[in-house]
């Protein structure tokens, strides 16, 4: 187990990196969680983030945010949170999860940003099915 209470922290970039990269690490200090920018479609594929700052404003529509933190006496517990246009709702829990996390939560994420996806065409075509209706 690489994650030791007393680990450096891993420094905070302002563009998306892997999450394997950094998920064997605790989060730096002023973050709130790690922002999904991008699942690969593949089981093995990367997800990419950014950091999302303690002071940073509500978490965008339809995004996930990843947060992580040691457990004891090993692995990570993790958890996911998604915005909804209320409110921010918990996703999943991951107890424990060992160093390689990011595979386990994948299919996760993967399915639930597809999902939104397909609620934003669905309803963009049902608006339009309505203005066209009362033309």
């Amino acid at each position: 187990m690489t994650n030791p209470i007393n680990a450096p922290e891993v420094p905070i970039p302002s563009h998306a990196l892997p999450l394997h990269s950094i998920a064997a690490h605790p989060m730096p200090s002023g973050v709130r969680g790690a922002l999904v920018q991008r699942v690969s479609a593949l089981p093995d594929g990367p997800l990419d983030v950014t950091w999302l700052a303690t002071e940073s404003p509500k978490l965008p529509l339809r995004r996930i945010r990843l947060r992580w933190e040691p457990a004891s006496p090993t692995g990570w517990n993790v958890t996911a949170h998604l915005s909804l246009a209320t409110a921010e709702v918990h996703l999943a829990s991951w107890p424990a999860a060992p160093d390689d996390w990011p595979r386990l939560v994948h299919p996760t994420i993967h399915e639930v940003l597809g999902l939104c996806a397909a609620l934003t065409v669905a309803t963009a075509a049902l608006d339009l099915s309505n203005q066209l209706a009362q033309v």
